[in-house]
C-alpha cells in the first residue's frame, strides 16, 4: 500500500511540475518566434500567470491529499511513531505546497510553484532512501502529538517563506540589470517568462512577512510545547543539545526580523538575506541535527 502512494505521490507532483515548465519554456519561446526579443514581450495574460486551472488545482488537491495520506500511514504505523530527517522534509514540503494551493486562489504565484512542486516531489521519496528512523515510545502522549502538530505547521510556514525570499532576491537582482541596460533583453526568456509570473514585489512581500509573522508565532508555541512535553517526560525544562540552541538562534532571528520590520520598515536585501540564513539555522536545529545521527552517524535521535 505505501509503496503505491510513494508513486501516484511523486507522479502528480512530478506531472505537474514538468507541465508547469514546459508551458512556461513554450511562453519563453513564442515572442522570439513573432520577432520580439523575449526581454521585450509583455507579461502573460491573467490566465497563464495565475498557474494553473481548475484542473490543476484539483490534481495539486488530490497530490496534497494522497501525500498526507502517505504521511501519516508511514510515520504513525500501529500506535507507535517513524520519525527521521527525511520524513522532516517530506512533512515540510507537503504543508509548502499546501500553503502555495491556499496562496494561489488569491496570487499569480506560478513561479512559486516551479519550485515548490519539484522540491516536494523530491522530499516525498527521500524516506524509502533513508528510512532507518527511530520508533518514538512515546508518540501517544497527547503533549507530544500537540507538539509535533504545531512544530510541522511553523515549519511548512518557514520553508515557502524562504521560497519567497529566493524568488524576491530573483526579481530584485532582474530590477537592478534592468536599470543599467537600454534594453530588457537579458538573454533569459525562459527565466523573464517565469519572473513576470510573479506579483509586483510590494505585494510579494506582504505575503513573505505574514508567513513570518504566522511561523513565528507557531514557533513559540513549538518552544513552549516542547519546553512542557520534556518537563512532563524527563523532569526537565530544557535540555541544551544542538537541536535546542538552533530552535532558540532562529527564534531570536526571526523575532529580531520582525522587530526590525515594525520599528523601521526594514526591506530589501539585507532583510531577505536575514530570512535565509534565520531559516538555516531552523535546518540546522529540525533536519540538520537528525541527518547528522542518522546517515552520518548511524544513531538514533528523538
Amino acid at each position: 500500500m505505501d509503496i503505491v502512494l510513494y508513486a501516484l505521490t511523486a507522479l502528480l507532483y512530478g506531472g505537474l511540475a514538468v507541465a508547469g515548465w514546459r508551458a512556461h519554456r513554450h511562453t519563453a519561446v513564442e515572442p522570439a518566434l513573432a520577432g520580439v526579443p523575449s526581454g521585450m514581450a509583455p507579461a502573460p495574460a491573467p490566465k497563464m500567470s495565475a498557474g494553473m486551472g481548475g484542473l490543476g488545482r484539483a490534481l495539486l488537491l488530490v497530490a496534497l491529499l494522497v501525500h498526507g495520506l502517505l504521511l501519516h500511514t508511514t510515520i504513525f504505523p500501529q500506535n507507535a511513531m517513524v520519525f527521521g530527517f527525511a520524513f522532516a522534509l517530506s512533512a515540510m514540503f507537503w504543508l509548502g505546497a499546501g500553503i502555495y494551493w491556499i496562496e494561489s486562489f488569491f496570487f499569480p504565484l506560478d513561479g512559486l510553484r516551479l519550485l515548490v512542486l519539484p522540491l516536494a516531489c523530491v522530499a516525498s521519496l527521500l524516506p524509502l532512501i533513508f528510512g532507518g528512523v527511530r520508533v518514538l515510545s512515546y508518540s501517544a502522549a497527547p503533549m507530544f502529538k500537540l507538539h509535533f502538530l504545531i512544530a510541522n505547521i511553523a515549519y511548512g510556514l518557514f520553508a515557502i517563506a524562504a521560497l519567497h525570499a529566493v524568488l524576491m532576491l530573483m526579481l530584485e537582482r532582474r530590477l537592478q540589470r534592468m536599470r543599467g541596460m537600454a534594453t530588457r533583453h537579458t538573454g533569459n526568456g525562459w527565466l523573464t517568462s517565469w519572473l513576470d509570473t510573479l506579483p509586483p514585489l510590494l505585494t510579494l512581500e506582504k505575503l513573505l512577512f505574514r508567513l513570518i509573522a504566522a511561523g513565528f508565532v507557531l514557533l513559540t508555541l513549538t518552544l513552549v510545547s516542547g519546553i512542557a512535553f520534556n518537563e512532563q517526560l524527563v523532569d526537565r525544562a530544557l535540555r541544551f543539545d544542538h537541536k535546542t540552541v538552533f530552535a532558540f538562534v532562529s527564534w531570536l532571528m526571526f523575532g529580531a526580523l520582525l522587530t526590525a520590520r515594525r520599528i523601521s520598515g526594514w526591506r530589501g536585501r539585507a532583510a531577505l538575506r536575514w530570512v535565509l540564513a534565520s531559516f538555516a539555522a531552523l535546518l540546522l536545529a529540525y533536519v540538520g541535527s537528525r541527518f547528522v545521527f542518522e546517515v552520518l552517524l548511524h544513531r538514533a535521535v528523538v
